[in-house]
């Protein structure tokens, strides 16, 4: 049986035994809008405005949202970071992070140099989607690792492979090369606020496309980077039946989940739940006679805790301000968590008065469900809850095209006009496979 490198390798190169269906086609369109409206948002924060002021070497790949070009390496970089920053990217519940921005940033720097359509773009997205994904899935990294920046970086350099038309050699030392290059990224920055955290998919975007240079230069890597540094370096185990389950017959990109909560994915079952209360119970909008909130979740959720966050990465990190600043504002989109919300005093006051616990249960049903339970307590002592079995946008309850086409309004009119996002999304969505002009829809 085939290694899971080996397989990634003929998944990559093989395009007569593993061709992909129309419809995975079409939901990679919906995908890349969405991580298309996560850059372009993104962009319009401040840390990402000052780091485009920096000096940057000219070059032909655009930053995204801007007239600016440059190299391929810093365009990915600037790109990639800025399509995490409002905490708004797509992700894999299975994988445990966010495949596609670390894939699309990469092909979206080098094909400015390339004379590719529209449908071998989307090919080579879903490809490294697909990879990086499956080593997330089969993997088990330390638990002090955050996944921004680890396996990510292997799917870019697999998206790379496609798009390139490598060979099964040169693709095979792609994969290692890139597998050497994961960070040791720290769990620790999302809960403490640490924005560098926020960088981790661009240097990851970075590091698969210098992994091509160092290919070309004649570097080369592990005879199997792949199962040395996820199975031993990273992660004490890769799973590789897990890695290659289904392969080229169920492509992970179709398994992705969406997000309309400008927040860490472990916050959204808790929101569901207070959504729906919220439209159910309009004594909700008199916050201040709330006593307590209790919130039962799984582990990964229950880490989120803080009552306190120091910044909007924190804010973004803890269930308490997710909860308080819903009820504030009617709100969980990306101005529920600026800064003007963290130094609302009442938010802050609301946030003391939320308590986050595991339930062995919800953890339990990890990953396949995401549980949360939302009990509130008001000072005449009345008592309401709601309990969901797993987040709205996923795979098995999908929010809708108009809902996502109204999301990618909502972030690209940060930097767009709305007649330039109706236009890409249109664009993004509807037209020919066959065009070959796609690059100037972002520009």
């Amino acid at each position: 049986m085939l290694s899971a490198l080996n397989s990634f390798v003929a998944l990559i190169c093989d395009r007569d035994k593993y061709t992909i269906p129309s419809e995975t086609l079409s939901h990679s369109r919906l995908v890349l809008a969405d991580t298309i409206a996560t850059i372009i948002g993104g962009m319009a924060e401040p840390e990402i405005k000052n780091l485009i002021k920096s000096d940057l070497p000219s070059g032909s790949a655009h930053i995204l949202g801007t007239n600016l070009k440059s190299d391929y390496l810093n365009a990915a970089f600037i790109n990639g970071t800025a399509g995490t920053f409002l905490e708004m990217d797509e992700g894999n519940q299975f994988a445990r992070g966010h495949p596609a921005i670390h894939v699309l940033p990469a092909i979206l720097s080098i094909s400015s140099k390339k004379n590719n359509n529209y449908k071998e773009f989307l090919e080579a997205f879903i490809i490294g989607y697909d990879v990086a994904a499956r080593i997330g899935l089969a993997c088990n990294l330390n638990l002090n690792m955050h996944p921004h920046g680890t396996w990510g970086g292997v799917g870019a350099a697999a998206a790379l492979a496609r798009l390139l038309k490598l060979d099964g050699n040169d693709t095979k030392e792609l994969l290692n090369i890139a597998s050497s290059l994961t960070l040791a990224t720290s769990r620790k920055t999302m809960l403490e606020g640490g924005t560098v955290r926020n960088t981790y998919a661009g240097i990851s975007n970075q590091m698969a496309l210098m992994s091509l240079k160092l290919l070309t230069a004649g570097f080369c890597g592990e005879t199997d980077g792949i199962k040395s540094v996820f199975g031993s370096v990273v992660s004490n185990n890769l799973d590789e039946n897990k890695a290659r389950e289904n392969i080229g017959a169920r492509f992970e990109i179709n398994r992705n989940y969406f997000k309309l909560y400008s927040c860490c994915r472990y916050n959204h079952a808790a929101l569901d739940c207070l959504w729906h209360l919220i439209e159910r119970h309009p004594e909700l909008r008199n916050f201040q006679r709330i006593d307590a909130i209790t919130v039962e979740s799984y582990s990964l959720a229950a880490e989120l805790k803080d009552k306190n966050p120091k910044n909007t990465l924190a804010a973004k990190f803890s269930i308490p301000f997710a909860i308080a600043t819903t009820l504030v504002n009617r709100s969980s989109g990306v101005n529920a968590f600026s800064n003007n919300a963290i130094a609302n005093k009442e938010i802050i006051s609301l946030c003391q008065r939320v308590t986050v616990t595991e339930n062995p249960e919800h953890t339990d049903k990890l990953p396949d469900f995401r549980p949360a339970k939302v009990e509130v307590i008001f000072s005449n002592g009345k008592r309401i809850n709601h309990s969901v079995k797993t987040n709205r946008g996923d795979w098995k309850d999908p929010y809708t095209k108009e809902q996502i086409k109204e999301k990618f309004s909502s972030l690209t009119s940060r930097i767009w006009s709305k007649n330039k996002s109706e236009l890409t999304f249109r664009n993004i969505m509807d037209a020919d496979i066959n065009d070959f002009g796609y690059l100037t829809w972002f520009n």
